[in-house]
């Protein structure tokens, strides 16, 4: 038998507050916009935030007063690569105990972990096993759990469209992951905020660990041509075999303020994201995502034309 939804506040109650940790990151700030249009109170945390929520993942005491006063916390903290302290065992790991135990000190009831769809232990990957640990210190917690594990999330400023759309705008030549084409599943970003607020605000999904994917599995191919069709681009695509792309990922990381890909995303390409790791509960029909990679989703999530410049080089963002 499936645990009742407990709801963070009665029925009559509408309004709650919630702290999204990596409130200024992609999805945390298309989840802090959205609760905040239905009015409720969102306490944004994170490193570049402001104010009492200016402070780092692992930074128990200071978690402590972001959260004061919270129901409930939407941990969306997260890293794809590792820059100094920023490693995957201090935000995913360190980062979420404390994260826990600045929601139990203060009272909170519920937090909602966004994971990754193909985290698991002992698989060779730094990455994908940091987020299963994290995992697994929510699922130990006193607090009412959900664990929404995500595929490929597609929506404006993301990784995805953001950084496809300059490489399109930049090479004339577009060199795709391996020899044979990965499925993946896209999923918008609206579709994954409507699933974390059902769990924050009405209690749905408790103590549930549940895969999020989009509503089509496609080549990974596939999705770089929509979107070169809808930017009217026509790149030559050329298969590069694995090593190279980890050696780009290498370059990419030394020279980019954001990488092209990164090393973790590249190993997570090469998987494919469209099937979850096992242990995953079935997502209710009436949370399903709904929304294609489509010429109609696509540019919604676009930025505005350009290519990869200058200011994209760390050594010339550094020296500004």
């Amino acid at each position: 038998m499936k645990p009742r939804a407990i709801p963070i506040r009665p029925s009559y109650y509408p309004h709650v507050k919630i702290a999204i940790t990596g409130g200024t990151g992609f999805v945390g700030r298309h989840l802090a916009d959205s609760l905040a249009r239905e009015a409720h109170e969102v306490a944004i945390v994170g490193r570049s935030a402001t104010g009492v929520g200016a402070c780092s993942v692992d930074d128990e005491p200071a978690l402590r007063r972001a959260f004061e006063g919270c129901d409930a916390v939407a941990h969306c903290a997260g890293i794809n690569r590792e820059i100094g302290r920023q490693t995957y065992r201090n935000v995913h790991v360190r980062g979420t105990r404390a994260v826990v135990r600045a929601a139990e000190a203060v009272g909170a009831r519920k937090i909602v972990l966004l994971s990754f769809l193909r985290a698991r232990p002992a698989c060779g990957s730094a990455y994908h096993e940091s987020k299963y640990a994290a995992e697994e210190i929510a699922r130990a917690s006193k607090l009412d759990w959900t664990i929404v594990r995500s595929g490929v999330i597609y929506g404006r400023g993301d990784h995805i469209l953001d950084h496809l759309s300059h490489a399109l705008h930049t090479f004339p030549v577009f060199g795709l992951v391996g020899f044979r084409d990965r499925p993946i599943a896209p999923v918008a970003v609206a579709d994954v905020v409507r699933i974390l607020k059902a769990s924050l605000v009405e209690g749905a999904l408790s103590r549930m660990r549940v895969a999020v994917v989009g509503p089509e599995v496609i080549p990974l191919g596939e999705a770089v041509r929509r979107v070169a069709e809808v930017l009217s681009k026509k790149p030559v695509y050329v298969r590069l075999p694995i090593w190279s792309h980890y050696l780009l990922a290498r370059v990419f990381d030394l020279a980019m303020k954001v990488p092209l890909v990164s090393a973790a995303q590249v190993r997570i390409l090469l998987e494919g994201v469209a099937e979850p790791s096992p242990g995953c509960d079935p997502l209710p029909v009436s949370l399903q995502p709904e929304v294609r990679l489509t010429s109609d989703s696509i540019p919604r999530g676009l930025p505005p034309p350009s290519s990869f410049g200058l200011t994209d080089l760390r050594c010339c963002f550094q020296a500004r």
